[in-house]
């Protein structure tokens, strides 16, 4: 039979909670149980004044506005209160009954303005924390990865920056040439934003055009996917760098000592294989492979630590060279023996008299990893390959569903709290799947156990009849 709907009809109001209205397995509805926010008055209450001034919206619903927002990929907050108008488990979630005024969108961008980048990475990290005390992340398996965001500018913003501004601004440091312009490679004719100056060009690969990005740097546990540290620096800042000072924070959120951590070959250098050595955590990272521009290439020279000095294919001594660069020194030949030698042709280009090599800093570390992934076996390769769906599923995950493929606002300092929401939006989201997966393991035990509640829930159908914040004190940690 053909039925229709009628449209007309009048508003019934009923006595009750916007709850009883929203599933139980809604996300929000699922986060809310685990979500803990008691502590946020008293961490913010230094950036309110306390006896002057209009009464300030709540830092709670604040908050939770902002973390709504980000679980459900909303991340602009002119179509965040758009939707919390008319979307009841919004308005709930952050406490906002059908009668009352929600906040104006600019209000939460003065909050953040006011709060500042530190506090959302407190926030961040008692998620972690959460996680932590609930058994779903122990940091004994760590997996360390990084990647791009586009920043929040266009491309009429990136413009060419002269090599004579970079001269007048840093005089005495370049080589000018006959012209007056700078010779310092990668000065002249430098890309920068003039909308965005923090947000520096940088590219994935060399065959990929470079783009004006933010890099976010993340770490996950093994366990479940928890992140434990993140933290954002321009595009241009290397991986490496990063590595070992994320992983401090994360032992000191877990309040242990990481065992293993994994990584792509982008952390592959020579502090970070010695920095690993010094904390005694095992590095599963493979080696980068040597660039050979020439027929004698750099692996072919064997450096001795205990007498300091490297030894060419020939047997011949390369001393060290007084001439110091940031990341290691400078082993030359003698003009000499080269002379003399057979490989000459090969090994020296025709301009120069003697052969230089560069040895890093820390270099054994590096030839002790590189011996080490030649013994890599079944369980390094299994470390490897949950790496590569961990810590790049987080990535994919944050910018697939909840809004960090591109920046929402300008500037470091909005970029980092941008990216701890959707840390912490993403933690709350694993604490809450683990904590409702065990209510329905109780609910099923306790329906095989006394029937009247098996009865009772059978009859009702819904899981809602059965409220499971009941038995959150029940389920084990």
């Amino acid at each position: 039979m053909l039925s229709c709907k009628e449209r007309g009809q009048l508003e019934l109001f009923i006595t009750g909670s916007l709850r009883q209205l929203i599933p139980d397995d809604y996300v929000l509805a699922r986060v809310d149980r685990v979500l803990d926010l008691s502590w946020l008055r008293v961490e913010v209450a230094d950036c309110y004044c306390s006896g002057n001034g209009r009464p300030g919206i709540d830092p709670e619903a604040a908050l939770r506005l902002m973390l709504a927002g980000m679980l459900l990929g909303i991340v602009h907050d002119r179509r965040l209160m758009r939707e919390a108008q008319v979307n009841l488990a919004i308005r709930w979630f952050a406490g906002y009954g059908l009668h009352e005024k929600l906040p104006d969108h600019s209000s939460l961008t003065r909050i953040r303005q006011r709060w500042g980048a530190n506090r959302f990475r407190r926030i961040f990290q008692r998620t972690g924390e959460a996680c932590v005390d609930a058994g779903i992340a122990t940091g004994e398996v760590v997996h360390a990865d990084a990647s791009l965001i586009r920043a929040d500018v266009s491309w009429e913003a990136v413009a060419a920056q002269h090599a004579d501004a970079v001269s007048i601004e840093n005089p005495g440091q370049d080589k000018v040439d006959g012209k007056g312009h700078s010779r310092r490679k990668g000065d002249r004719n430098k890309r920068v934003c003039l909308t965005d100056p923090e947000a520096t060009l940088a590219t994935t690969a060399r065959n990929r055009k470079a783009l004006p990005s933010y890099k976010q740097h993340g770490v996950v546990d093994d366990l479940r996917g928890v992140i434990l540290d993140v933290e954002v620096t321009t595009g241009e800042i290397n991986e490496g760098h990063y590595l070992l000072p994320g992983l401090d924070a994360v032992a000191e959120t877990i309040g242990a000592s990481i065992k293993i951590v994994t990584a792509d070959a982008g952390y592959s250098y020579a502090k970070v294989f010695a920095g690993l050595e010094e904390r005694e955590i095992e590095g599963i990272v493979p080696v980068k492979a040597t660039p050979i521009k020439s027929k004698v290439p750099l692996p072919r020279f064997r450096y001795d630590a205990q007498h300091d000095h490297v030894k060419c294919p020939r047997g011949k001594i390369l001393k060290p060279n007084r001439a110091k660069i940031d990341h290691g020194r400078f082993f030359v030949s003698k003009a000499r023996e080269c002379k003399e030698c057979n490989l000459r042709s090969d090994c020296i280009s025709p301009a120069r008299k003697t052969r230089p090599v560069v040895i890093v800093h820390d270099y054994p570390a590096l030839l002790r990893a590189r011996r080490q992934r030649l013994r890599w076996g079944a369980r390094e390769e299994l470390f490897y390959q949950r790496h590569c769906w961990r810590a790049e599923g987080f990535h994919g995950e944050a910018k697939t569903w909840h809004g960090l493929s591109r920046a929402v606002r300008r500037g470091l300092s909005n970029m980092r709290i941008q990216s701890f929401l959707t840390a912490a939006a993403i933690n709350l989201k694993r604490l809450a799947t683990t904590v409702f997966a065990q209510i329905l393991r109780w609910l099923a035990l306790f329906s095989a156990l006394i029937p009247s509640i098996g009865h009772n829930v059978k009859n009702t159908g819904e899981k809602s009849r059965c409220d499971p914040n009941c038995l959150i004190a029940l389920v084990p940690s």
